[in-house]
């Protein structure tokens, strides 16, 4: 089974590429440079849920025409951490991907996009994936909301937790990433190492190369059960 990891940027691309050792064979598209991996395509899709999406797209159709063709997409990179279950530089593995923001907001507070009777706000990645994931990489299994506007203030944090309860971090790519994949009819998992706490913008507070690092050793961790895995396995979850 072939896996396309997507990130927003490069660093976390790369961060990604170095689990696997050697030097990744670059294929170049239009929408930017992906390293493949043996198994493992890594594409650095840019920023923010439609970046993330149009690269994704792209990409599926792309490699849809290979022999061996795409099994499952992940969402990968760094992201912040709502709780002190989620400690910076852990690791957290989505068990539902959810955009946080979209949707409209009333004189009554913010409605998501199912309530105004249409699209959806919610991926569920196949159950027994995450289950396994989280085994193998010590990563905490919970939602991860998909903003496109980062979390600068608490006032806001407390907003998103009050309307996701559980919520275990945010990032900015995951939903758009399993929006792309659901249009292929394929699985989506979410996985993020911890940079920062939702909150109040504190730069020297974040620790980005640990979670780079994290990163790293986590897909060196996730590649043998993602290689190991089948979908069926999920029919049950």
């Amino acid at each position: 089974m072939r896996v396309l990891v997507v990130t927003a940027v490069p660093v976390e691309r790369d961060a990604v590429t170095r689990a696997f050792g050697g030097a990744p064979e670059s294929v170049a598209l239009p929408g930017g440079e992906l390293h493949r991996c043996g198994a493992f395509d890594v594409l650095a899709g840019g920023a923010g849920p439609a970046a993330a999406a149009a690269a994704t797209a792209f990409a599926l159709a792309s490699g849809a025409s290979a022999p061996e063709p795409y099994g499952l997409v992940v969402s990968a990179g760094i992201g912040g951490a709502f709780t002190p279950l989620t400690p910076l530089g852990s690791l957290v593995v989505a068990d539902g991907i959810v955009a946080a923001d979209l949707g409209a907001e009333t004189a009554d507070g913010f409605l998501p996009v199912t309530a105004l009777g249409f699209g959806r706000d919610r991926f569920t990645p196949p159950p027994a994936l995450v289950r396994k994931v989280a085994v193998g990489t010590g990563a905490t299994a919970g939602p991860v909301l998909t903003v496109s506007t980062v979390t600068g203030t608490a006032e806001r944090a407390a907003a998103l937790l009050a309307a996701h309860p559980g919520a275990l971090a945010e990032a900015m790519e995951g939903f758009g990433v399993a929006e792309a994949a659901a249009r292929a009819a394929l699985p989506a998992l979410e996985l993020r190492a911890v940079s920062n706490a939702v909150g109040p913008r504190d730069r020297d507070a974040w620790r980005i190369g640990d979670a780079l690092a994290a990163l790293t050793d986590a897909f060196g961790k996730t590649a043998p059960v993602l290689e190991g895995w089948n979908s069926h396995e999920d029919l049950e979850g």
